[in-house]
């Protein structure tokens, strides 16, 4: 097996775990995890894919990599207070309390 693969079949398994955390749970912050372990899932196949293949010194995959963790980030950053205000407001953090949101 190739290392190429392993990084892919790794990548698949964290890309699994994380869609399966975001869709199951009822708690943003769990949600907000899983949609990070996706992410990181993403990253690692464009590392994977940079590193294996036809011109790895180019360093397009890092650049890719960069820009999906300042995406990450951000996201964290605006779901973090997402989560903190409607804590303020309902006491909660579950997705059915923030559904009942609606003006």
């Amino acid at each position: 097996m190739s290392p190429l693969q392993i990084c892919l079949i790794i990548s698949t398994l964290l890309f699994c775990i994380g869609l399966v955390s975001a869709l199951t749970r009822s708690n943003a912050i769990m949600v907000l995890l899983g949609i990070e372990l996706m992410l990181n899932a993403a990253n690692l196949n464009f590392i994977a894919f940079w590193r294996y293949g036809p011109q790895p010194e180019v360093g397009t995959g890092v650049i890719f990599v960069l820009f999906s963790i300042a995406v990450a980030a951000a996201e964290a950053a605006v779901g973090l207070a997402l989560v903190i205000a409607i804590y303020r407001h309902r006491k909660s953090v579950r997705l059915q309390d923030a559904a009942q949101l609606k003006g």
